[in-house]
């Protein structure tokens, strides 16, 4: 099949020297309808069609621009063209022609004299039987599925019709400089998720382009100094910027997990007004990040879209194939296991092949390193919705050849139900791992009983994903998300405080793991915040110290706060902005993380490639894992202890830089006497961190710390984590 090659000629013709569009000329002309928007006006012009029907999209040729959309139901099929973005009407309408313009379910035209940068919608025709899933509307201005850029904005409706943005015709040229896909081992990889416009949008962020792709572009210092290696981006996929009935948004929409355009770059992200302009500076983003050794994982909403359920509007899907795009009951409603009102049809063949050219399209012109599917259990169901063993979607992304060297990561749940942590896939995927991030919160809050779960999460979560064919690399570690509590937050508040979301405090999770010490919210006290301050310390190296795959939050390494708001979607405001004077104010936790980054990018015993065993060894070398209790005795793991010894040996590591790495955890209320095992005590120990000392002294980099008393005894005060390196 020619259809949609790996990206070449057809889908970006300037990277190709030998292609001529003549080679794929059809045998007849075709006479399409030109029209403009009033009948009166119409007029009739032959076109000769020589390209062939497919790539879908509207895709620039040398003297013109091939249309191709698909509908199966569809009876008429127009393209609109605007001047302006803030155009209400098209200045010309052009008619497909069933008899010429129509290959199968394919609508196809070439329309010469168009360039870059030209606005268009389609329009359909067809029946309206909702019931039998059929939402075709005449009236409606519909967005491409395969658009590439996105322009405007909904505009006002005072005569029913739906206006959304418009559709750019763009030109895919850019000069890398040589650019190409990092390609870094997903072991080795420290990802940090973060927000395109709040990470610059504060008014201390300094940026000449603040809120934008080109502000991250100034702003990579700060992420070089922190020392991650992916930035993972939270929807860049176009969503709405205002209301989709074109008034204005009572809550905006922040987060932008409303899909609109999956192929096109946000436009509220983009610096200037200029229609397109938004793919050259997400280009030039992704170049530099690159280019200081920076992967860019982007946050895929396959899910579900913004046309919302039966009562939401029409623009785009709904209205060229609604009953193939989404899953229905049997009424003709929406199945909505995405809990935001309809769920995309992921395993229908025609969903599928947008899916796979979708991830492509972001590969290839974009350069992009990976991609974390939200919600990615809805993958899972098959048309019905039911969930089913080696679901195609899924087998298909992991074996597509062009995706072969970026990560994929499943946020292994959804909102039907589908919990998958662990059994999302036996191929190449890695999982947000929640377990971790529960198990990880209920030890330090200081549950007792939980030596158990937390050996198991900071040993890499061989209980979810060793059996397959799966590594420890394949647990995506995190104790916090967009989605919940920041760390400061998670140690601050026990109740949510969502008031400012307008839900009256009924959205985001009421189940945290969470504590406050005492008063909820910010205090003075000094007491509790040396507390809060120390169990962030305690998670944050109990992330980066585990074997796994870490993900840390934006601003959790300088303990932004969203005032206990733990569902931020919709506060574009300073609540979910990077606050950049907590910098310089918080800097001791900026240096405490930044120390422990880069103890883990030089220390293979904490990011093993395969699982531990704790098997002896034959000589003096240490056993890739053991574990005792405070006593210096082999753990009991049916006590309620709260305190933990983990010693990572350096077996089996063929690496001169491999050095064993001892931990001792303590979460309870009061102090703890620790007894080093007497074998232990002949290595030559020196302190990475200590969370009970005062900075500096709570890191030191470089494992030059204190050397561990010969006696092998230390006592740990409440809430406590230190790290020894020999």
């Amino acid at each position: 099949m020619l259809s949609q090659w790996l990206p070449s000629a057809l889908t970006n013709l300037n990277s190709v020297t030998d292609f001529k569009p003549a080679d794929f000329a059809l045998p007849a002309p075709s006479t399409s309808d030109i029209e403009p928007e009033s009948p009166a006006m119409a007029s009739k012009q032959p076109f000769m069609q020589f390209q062939y029907p497919l790539p879908y999209g509207a895709i620039l040729q040398e003297n013109g621009v091939q249309f191709a959309v698909y509908s199966r139901s569809a009876t008429a099929m127009s393209v609109l063209l605007y001047k302006r973005h803030s155009d209400r009407d098209p200045y010309k309408v052009i008619k497909f022609d069933p008899a010429t313009d129509r290959w199968g379910d394919i609508w196809s035209i070439y329309v010469p004299d168009l360039k870059a940068g030209q606005l268009y919608h389609y329009q359909a025709d067809g029946p309206y039987l909702p019931e039998k899933g059929h939402r075709f509307n005449p009236q409606a201005r519909l967005i491409d599925p395969y658009a590439r850029a996105l322009a405007g904005r909904f505009q006002p409706s005072d005569d029913g019709i739906v206006r959304p943005p418009k559709c750019v015709v763009v030109d895919d040229t850019f000069d890398w400089q040589g650019d190409r896909h990092l390609r870094r081992p997903l072991s080795e990889t420290i990802i940090y998720e973060m927000h395109v416009r709040g990470f610059t949008r504060g008014s201390a962020s300094e940026t000449d382009h603040p809120g934008t792709y080109l502000g991250v572009i100034e702003k990579i210092p700060y992420l070089k100094s922190l020392g991650v290696t992916a930035v993972e981006l939270m929807p860049i996929h176009e969503f709405p910027i205002n209301a989709t009935n074109g008034e204005k948004q009572d809550r905006g929409n922040y987060w932008g997990y409303d899909s609109l355009a999956f192929f096109s770059p946000h436009r509220g992200y983009q610096h200037g007004t200029k229609a397109g302009d938004q793919v050259r500076q997400f280009k030039e983003m992704v170049r530099a990040l690159h280019a200081a050794g920076i992967e860019v994982i982007l946050d895929v909403v396959f899910n579900h879209t913004s046309e919302g359920n039966h009562l939401g509007p029409t623009f785009s899907f709904k209205g060229l194939e609604n009953q193939v795009y989404y899953m229905l009951n049997d009424d003709g409603t929406y199945k909505n296991y995405s809990g935001c009102g309809n769920t995309v049809n992921g395993n229908h063949p025609i969903c599928r092949e947008m899916i796979f050219h979708c991830l492509r399209h972001w590969v290839y012109n974009y350069h992009i390193d990976g991609f974390r599917f939200d919600l990615a259990s809805i993958l899972s169901r098959n048309r019905h919705g039911e969930l089913v063993p080696n679901p195609p979607m899924v087998e298909l992304i992991a074996e597509d050849p062009m995706l072969a060297d970026t990560k994929v990561i499943a946020e292994a749940w959804d909102a039907a139900g589908a919990f998958q942590v662990g059994s999302f896939s036996d191929l190449r995927w890695a999982e947000w791992n929640g377990h971790y991030r529960d198990d990880i919160r209920r030890y330090w809050r200081g549950e007792a009983g939980r030596l158990g779960p937390i050996a198991t999460r900071v040993s890499g979560s061989s209980d979810l994903y060793q059996n397959g064919t799966r590594k420890p690399y394949h647990s995506i570690n995190f104790v916090t998300s967009h989605d919940g509590y920041t760390l400061n937050d998670l140690v601050s508040y026990e109740r949510k405080h969502n008031q400012a979301n307008g839900e009256d405090n009924r959205d985001g999770d009421n189940n945290n793991y969470s504590a406050n010490y005492g008063v909820e919210g910010p205090t003075r006290r000094k007491f509790i915040v040396e507390l809060r301050r120390r169990q962030a310390k305690n998670m944050m190296a109990t992330l980066l110290l585990s074997q796994g795959t870490p993900m840390l939050v934006s601003g959790d390494e300088i303990l932004r706060t969203q005032r206990g708001n733990n569902n931020a979607y919709c506060q574009d405001n300073a609540i979910s902005w990077f606050d950049w004077k907590l910098v310089e104010r918080n800097a001791e936790m900026l240096r405490f993380t930044q120390a422990i980054i880069a103890f883990r990018i030089n220390q293979p015993s904490v990011r093993r490639q395969t699982f531990l065993t704790g098997q002896p060894t034959e000589n003096e070398v240490l056993p890739d894992v053991t574990w005792y209790g405070p006593t210096g005795k082999p753990v009991d793991w049916n006590s309620q202890s709260r305190s933990l010894i983990c010693v990572y040996g350096t077996h089996g590591l063929d690496d001169p830089e491999a050095k064993n790495v001892m931990i001792l955890m303590h979460s309870g209320q009061d102090s703890q006497r620790f007894t080093i095992p007497e074998h232990l005590r002949k290595l030559p120990w020196q302190q990475l961190l200590d969370t009970s000392a005062a900075a500096p002294e709570d890191v030191h980099p470089g494992a030059t710390g204190p050397a561990l008393p010969a006696s092998g005894h230390l006592k740990l005060v409440h809430h406590t984590l230190m790290c020894y390196v020999a």
